[in-house]
């Protein structure tokens, strides 16, 4: 499913996008429609084309028909569906769809635009190739309860341990030039939770110029995923992320 044009423009140049906001989206029905609407009134105005792609991937509940009256209300929303629970392979298509010359991995519980406008500006400078908005760097603010502050942590700590990775953050926000970026993503092999600390992995492995900057982060709903579920299934992507870029490289 996917949008097409002539609806509310809301000052996005939708034709010709400079920025691609990649959303994946998992049983949001609660918020979805606010988020992408408030989204697009904060962009009113921010002086380049955008296009919002919503990945939708796996939702049971009414995500799917929400997407896709915003993508007939909005020129810049488009939506497409993966059909199964995946956040890795959603991602992944969405980096594949974008049509801007930057692309920025957003959250729907998040929509920062205060990082979204910092990081677009520092990567049209062209000196920069990734800039990650990390909520585990000196000076961020992160919100969340304790424990999954402290699940972050030991996932970051995991990756430095096993992958030699050498930044403090690797979910959530990030931005990047599609040019330099996009075929690091086409070359990873991990999906799901795990595909995001791939790419990003991959990125400073392969010589990029990473960045990273704090974000507050202030997420409008609990995961839409249990925590304590999610760990064997990312431990067992980790091992195999360890095998795709330890060994094979």
């Amino acid at each position: 499913m996917s949008g097409g044009a002539g609806r509310q423009g809301r000052d996005g140049g939708a034709d010709s996008p400079e920025l691609s906001i990649i959303i994946p989206i998992y049983n949001e029905e609660r918020i979805l429609e606010g988020a992408v609407v408030e989204l697009c009134d904060r962009l009113v105005g921010c002086g380049f084309g955008y296009e919002i792609l919503l990945a939708e991937n796996g939702s049971i509940d009414g995500t799917v028909a929400i997407a896709g009256a915003l993508a007939e209300r909005f020129a810049q929303v488009q939506t497409f569906s993966v059909g199964e629970p995946n956040y890795g392979r959603a991602l992944r298509l969405g980096i594949a769809r974008a049509r801007g010359s930057i692309v920025i991995c957003e959250e729907i519980d998040l929509c920062d635009t205060e990082f979204q406008l910092r990081a677009h500006g520092m990567l049209s400078q062209g000196t920069i190739d990734m800039v990650i908005g990390s909520k585990l760097i000196a000076g961020a603010e992160d919100e969340r309860p304790l424990f999954r502050h402290a699940a972050s942590e030991i996932y970051s700590a995991l990756l430095r341990v096993t992958l030699g990775f050498r930044g403090t953050d690797t979910h959530g926000l990030k931005a990047f030039r599609k040019a330099t970026v996009g075929p690091v993503a086409a070359r990873c092999v991990v999906d799901r939770d795990v595909f995001a600390s791939e790419l990003v992995i991959r990125a400073y492995r392969e010589g990029l110029e990473v960045v990273e900057i704090p974000v507050r982060l202030r997420e409008k709903r609990p995961p839409s995923i249990n925590l304590v579920r999610r760990v064997p299934a990312v431990l067992h992507n980790l091992a195999r992320l360890a095998w795709a870029i330890g060994i094979r490289g």
